[in-house]
């Protein structure tokens, strides 16, 4: 699932290499993923007008073509790759739009989860979940006060709290864990277990590794977007592996296409209901 991070660093490659170009054609290859409230063809209305701007919010990426928009929500397997015209198109592929004769943006997506939504900029707020969100993790910030307030409407578990998005937005499964692992809290604690401390703790840290992240992608990914660099984080799918901060065997479960990584010594809290 692209979180946050990925998609800042999709946001700047896509502004720096196709803003202020003009969309010369457009073609849906598997329409699944594709919902258009804008009662237009994309295929034949998008043609002739020029991306204006990318931006991000939370897990969604919104691409501007002035009076039409593409919201994108990548879910689980989402991408977006950027390619020659003449390379292989590659069979997960469900979008393509043209820039001229050098360059294509392709909408990539295995398990046919996310969703393209193209759109007029007034109907953002129909988009399913965009509105829900809370506070961007990354790019808004979010004051302490803010957090604690926000974070009290809630009782479940607090990795479930976290990527659910209306606490803060942006944080997937993957963030998920390194968050906790960074503030030292279990992702299996319930949201009123936790204390003043750690709840700054893990304010603190969402921000932190967020940044962090940003960083090393920045420089890990170039201009090939539509890979995943994962490699870098401290637990996430790391189970079995040494823990970097303690050196005991990092935990992980697996269930319904997620992964939980975290280390029992550093993240101490039983797998138990509370």
């Amino acid at each position: 699932m692209p979180e946050a991070p990925d998609l800042e660093i999709i946001c700047e490659v896509l502004t720096r290499g196709l803003v202020g170009r003009q969309v010369t054609e457009a073609k849906v290859l598997r329409p699944t993923v594709l919902r258009s409230l804008a009662a237009k063809d994309l295929p034949s209305d998008l043609p002739g007008r020029t991306l204006e701007e990318v931006t991000r919010r939370g897990k969604f990426l919104l691409l501007s073509f002035g009076e039409r928009m593409i919201v994108i929500n990548p879910m689980l397997t989402g991408a977006l790759q950027l390619s020659a015209p003449k390379e292989r198109v590659l069979k997960s592929t469900h979008l393509v739009i043209g820039f001229g004769e050098e360059e294509e943006l392709r909408y990539l997506d295995e398990t046919q989860m996310g969703q393209v939504y193209y759109i007029l900029p007034e109907q953002l707020p129909k988009v399913p979940r965009f509105s829900e969100q809370g506070p961007d993790a990354l790019s808004d910030g979010i004051t302490l006060a803010e957090f604690k307030a926000r974070l009290g409407k809630y009782h479940g578990e607090i990795k479930g709290i976290l990527t659910r998005g209306s606490v803060v937005s942006g944080i997937g499964n993957a963030y998920a864990d390194e968050v906790l692992f960074a503030a030292g809290i279990s992702p299996f604690r319930k949201r009123r277990t936790l204390t003043d401390q750690e709840v700054e703790r893990l304010h603190a840290s969402i921000g932190r590794v967020l940044s962090e992240a940003v960083v090393v992608l920045r420089e890990g990914m170039g201009e090939v977007i539509h890979h995943k660099i994962r490699d870098f984080l401290q637990v996430h799918n790391k189970g079995g592996q040494p823990c970097p901060r303690c050196g005991a065997v990092i935990s992980q479960l697996n269930a319904n296409q997620r992964s939980t990584s975290y280390c029992r010594h550093c993240q101490p809290g039983m797998l138990l209901k509370n």
